[in-house]
């Protein structure tokens, strides 16, 4: 297994990913658009979620494949940022067919990042507008950290951010991971500067410091205030261009989940509303399936926890930010 030559969730064919920033707001939208529809999944394992159009995922459900996918801050308010998306499909004539009418299917999963010092006091929802500038970006490179859905992020000790990997198996099939980091957890072994997700790490990608050392297995957060439910979520898409049903997809979102685990700790608390959607493109077909699916989630985890811990390692640092980045914390003062 090795990265794909972006290492991004764009490495997957048939994938770009946009995103749209607001400084001033702390906040934004990132989108992942496939250029036709894709099979797609989600499992949720946070106790808090806060979502759109995930219930029609379910492997019984009529319509199985998704035009877009959006990861947005905003928490409630910025579901509002598919419907921007939703919007610029449907000038393009994209969606499900329902006799004359087209349907664009666009679900979408949001994070709190309301408390993060950036200006609130809208008068007018920002979010569907963030949706429309995040698909007029969208694109095969795109920016990591303080970026889209990961501009206000933030962790137990230092900024979130948005994430990205991507993998290549010896059998040919191609994962991607994207990933907005906003836990109640740390990504951080005893501190850090080291990564949790350390041992799945290629070259440098996330400052190839090594594992470092873990003595903590009892530790708690050290969080600023009680935590409450939805303050804090990592959501994340998981792609990939294998042809997978909608039940397997949905099996590959759940192995996907074990890569969050291993990358944060505490992760899926009850005041994280964490989640991943899988999109499986499609373009080349399982040779064995049972091989390949359970190939296919073992890489996914691993891609996701390479994903979580870049997101970190990129953000960047902005006034009136409630944590330090990574780069201000053990970069600007080593």
């Amino acid at each position: 297994m090795r990265p794909g030559p972006r290492n991004l969730i764009t490495d997957v064919p048939g994938l770009l990913v946009g995103n749209a920033t607001d400084h001033r707001l702390k906040s934004g939208v990132s989108v992942v658009l496939a250029e036709r529809p894709v099979v797609a999944a989600v499992h949720v394992m946070g106790g808090a979620p806060g979502t759109r159009e995930t219930d029609l995922l379910g492997p019984d459900r009529l319509v199985q494949a998704v035009d877009a996918v959006v990861l947005s801050g905003g928490s409630a308010f910025g579901l509002d940022a598919a419907s921007g998306v939703a919007d610029v499909l449907g000038r393009q004539g994209r969606g499900f067919a329902v006799g004359t009418a087209r349907v664009p299917i666009v679900p979408g999963a949001i994070l709190f990042d309301l408390l993060n010092g950036g200006r609130k006091d809208w008068l007018v929802n920002p979010y569907r507008r963030l949706g429309e500038e995040a698909m007029a970006a969208a694109a095969a490179e795109f920016a990591l950290g303080s970026a889209g859905a990961g501009t206000g992020a933030m962790t137990a000790d230092v900024k979130g951010g948005l994430g990205s990997a991507s993998a290549v198996l010896e059998s040919g099939f191609v994962l991607g991971a994207l990933v907005a980091v906003n836990a109640l957890g740390s990504v951080l072994a005893d501190g850090g500067p080291q990564f949790l997700a350390a041992p799945f790490e290629f070259g440098d990608e996330f400052g190839g410091l090594g594992p470092g050392t873990f003595r903590r297995p009892g530790w708690e957060p050290d969080l600023p205030h009680a935590p409450e439910p939805g303050m804090a979520t990592t959501i994340a898409v998981l792609a990939t261009d294998a042809r997978l049903s909608r039940a397997e997809a949905t099996r590959l979102a759940v192995a996907a989940h074990d890569g969050m685990a291993r990358a944060i700790l505490p992760s899926h608390t009850p005041y994280d509303g964490d989640l991943v959607f899988v999109l499986a493109t499609g373009e080349r077909p399982l040779a064995d399936p049972a091989r390949d699916v359970l190939r296919l989630g073992h890489a996914a985890a691993a891609c996701l926890a390479r994903a979580i811990a870049r997101g970190v390692h990129a953000a960047e640092s902005a006034p009136d930010d409630p944590r330090p980045a990574w780069r201000q914390r053990f970069l600007e003062h080593s």
